[in-house]
């Protein structure tokens, strides 16, 4: 049977009875003035083991207590009786089954209407009264003694007792506490998350353990506090919800760890990240475009790499105090901030900073410049214009960090870093990080440009070597190309020629000198000039090649792959010497393209190898198509399809020659590949 509700004296609301009497099991027995029981509830049948219809009329002493005890028994009972006072102790018993148990004993006297005397006994087995003594005990030492705060709240969420850390922890006396509600003790907290968690765990009974929340407490409000909450309902034995118990840690320094310890993974992970993508090429803008990638958004929202305009052009720079900065932008990033990005430099652009400028500052000394929180009389000497300065505003930058770019004890540049949409400010953390990838990337940026500007003045020197022809001469339509190697790589030696001859005649020359750079370029340069001196002597087409060979064997054990050919319009005929190239392509009127079937031939510079010269027939209409390996051959792919592929693309309609260079290069050529390339195509022409 479940236990009534009473009415409160307003009759609203009802309250359940405690269950801690049934916890006891307290046994009630009436005696009368003789000792003799008189009532026997039912609590004393389970203690003693007797039922009431046998306990009722007998003398308590004999049912009672252990026989050994009666007489002070009967003494302390006929005390009560004369005199009025109670009694307290504990006695040994035997049961109605033989068994002993220490019953621990309340009498005292009772009187009725009519006068008459009674004695009323309240018994409890001692273990469950010493079992319930230790529990309260040890609670209220664990209470009073525990580091973390506990508190009691009732069904209405208002604090009805607090132990000492908590009084602590919340900065208010237990008296402040009670009766008073979260929201009311703590209101700088996340309150409607903790009601809410509350709620649910007084509605549930599934408990809320470790939940963290973190803000300011009124016993510290100046700093951040991160505190462990703990929630757990309570009831009673009879199952009626009491409230809930709430147990609060400060885990502020593990809390502090843990960031810091997530800071430092952060930073790892982002120093890793830009090791894997910061110098994937030789390319400058890409470097630095790399570089800006890694910077948004993990450190910045806007991120720009420039560099001092002399740097860029591979001379020293060293700025005096009263001297601008002369910057060219190589690389500007922004994660969703359209009106930084117009502030910023565009890449490609020389721009003029002031000497008060900040990024003037950082490239001047060396140092990084950090403003954490960034006023309306900052952003003049962040911006590189008074409009560009209005563009930064309207973004809400709010913080501001340029970091130098240092390699090999110069100062290449700077990294300029901005925050707007991310609210926190720049600190010594970011600092640290942004200087590590600063250093990282101008290492890498350093080499791109050294490489940019070698390879440039290589590919000048090997442009300035290449030949600038007429469209038409001796009867021949020509086209050519060159195509630098892809970024990654040096130039190379490849080279094509058209020299007019004696008598109408022309040649055609393709070759390539084996290497990269500005040796080859430079031999490639040597042998042009040799070939055009040669041909001009009108020698056969093999016994060119010889000399050339012997040329080549003097320049630095050079190797050089090239064919020759003299085409000859009165005789409608074209001679052909190969020396270790891919054979030219000839493309007839109604017929499939085909590659010309010549003597390969020793490559020039391997020596005592002797040349040959095919002679094959031309008509009005028919090509040639000269072209270098770089065309044609790939890592992945067979020669023989790469080939197969360059004679598919010459088949079909006749197309003007420069249409044709242009499909080959477009369709052949890719762009990672690190040969450069030579084409020339010639059309025989109608005579007059």
């Amino acid at each position: 049977m479940s236990a009534p509700e009473f009415p409160l004296a307003d009759g609203d609301e009802s309250i359940r009875p405690s269950g801690l009497l049934d916890v006891l099991r307290v046994a009630s027995v009436v005696l009368d003035a003789r000792g003799r029981v008189v009532l026997w509830s039912p609590q004393a049948e389970e203690l003693f083991g007797y039922t009431a219809q046998e306990a009722l009329g007998q003398y308590a002493a004999r049912i009672m207590v252990h026989e050994q005890h009666v007489d002070l028994v009967i003494k302390l009972f006929a005390d009560v009786m004369h005199t009025g006072q109670s009694w307290a102790g504990a006695f040994p018993v035997r049961r109605k089954d033989g068994s002993t148990r220490l019953v621990e004993f309340r009498n005292m006297r009772l009187l009725d209407d009519r006068g008459d005397v009674y004695a009323l006994g309240l018994c409890a087995d001692q273990s469950t009264v010493r079992q319930l003594e230790r529990d309260v005990a040890l609670s209220t030492r664990m209470i009073a003694q525990s580091p973390n705060g506990l508190a009691v709240l009732d069904t209405d969420m208002r604090y009805v007792s607090v132990n000492p850390a908590m009084e602590r922890l919340n900065g208010m006396p237990a008296s402040e506490h009670i009766g008073r509600t979260v929201r009311e003790v703590l209101p700088h907290l996340d309150v409607d998350e903790m009601e809410a968690s509350i709620s649910e765990v007084l509605e549930t009974g599934r408990p809320l353990v470790g939940h963290r929340v973190v803000g300011h407490t009124p016993a510290d409000p100046d700093q951040e506090h991160a505190l462990s909450i703990s929630l757990y309902r309570l009831e009673d034995a009879l199952g009626t919800v009491l409230g809930v118990a709430a147990s609060v840690a400060d885990v502020t320094d593990q809390h502090r760890a843990s960031i810091e310890a997530e800071t430092a993974r952060r930073r790892l992970a982002v120093v890793a990240d830009a090791s894997a993508r910061i110098g994937t090429t030789l390319e400058l803008d890409r470097t630095a475009l790399e570089l800006a990638d890694v910077a948004v958004p993990e450190l910045a929202d806007v991120a720009a790499v420039d560099l001092l305009d002399a740097v860029a052009e591979g001379r020293r720079s060293s700025l005096g105090p009263a001297e601008p900065a002369v910057i060219r932008a190589l690389a500007v990033r922004a994660d969703d901030a359209p009106e930084a990005l117009r502030a910023a430099d565009s890449p490609g652009q020389v721009a003029a900073y002031g000497p008060d400028r900040l990024v003037t500052e950082c490239v001047r000394t060396g140092r990084p410049v950090l403003v954490a929180e960034v006023r309306d009389a900052d952003l003049p000497r962040i911006a590189r214009s008074p409009e560009a300065a209005e563009l930064l505003a309207g973004a809400g930058v709010h913080s501001y960090l340029a970091v130098p770019l240092i390699a090999r004890g110069e100062v290449l540049g700077a990294l300029d870093l901005k925050r707007t949409r991310n609210p926190l400010p720049f600190t010594e953390d970011d600092l640290l990080l942004a200087r590590e990838l600063a250093s990282r990337a101008a290492v890498q940026i350093d080499n791109a440009r050294w490489y940019q500007n070698a390879r440039n003045t290589a590919l000048t020197l090997q442009r300035s070597l290449l030949p600038s022809h007429p469209a038409v001469t001796g009867g021949l339509e020509v086209a050519s190309r060159y195509q630098p190697a892809g970024a990654t790589t040096e130039v190379g030696g490849d080279w094509f020629d058209v020299i007019p001859l004696e008598g109408g005649r022309t040649a055609l020359v393709v070759g390539d000198v084996m290497g990269s750079g500005i040796t080859a370029a430079a031999t490639m340069g040597r042998l042009r000039t040799a070939t055009n001196t040669l041909a001009s002597l009108g020698l056969d087409p093999a016994r060119l090649l010889e000399h050339l060979d012997r040329i080549t064997e003097g320049l630095d054990h050079s190797i050089a792959t090239c064919v020759y050919a003299v085409h000859d319009p009165e005789s409608r005929q074209c001679r052909i010497a190969n020396a270790g190239h891919l054979p030219p392509a000839r493309l007839r009127e109604g017929r499939r393209p085909e590659l010309l079937d010549l003597p390969t031939g020793a490559p020039l510079g391997v020596g005592g190898v002797a040349f040959s010269t095919t002679t094959i027939d031309l008509s009005p209409g028919d090509r040639l198509v000269f072209y270098t390996d770089g065309l044609v051959e790939t890592r992945q792919d067979p020669l023989d399809e790469r080939l197969e592929a360059l004679l598919g693309l010459l088949d079909g309609p006749d197309r003007p020659l420069e249409e044709v260079c242009d499909l080959l290069l477009r369709t052949l050529y890719q762009p990672d590949n690190p040969d450069d390339v030579a084409l020339l195509i010639a059309r025989v022409q109608q005579p007059d």
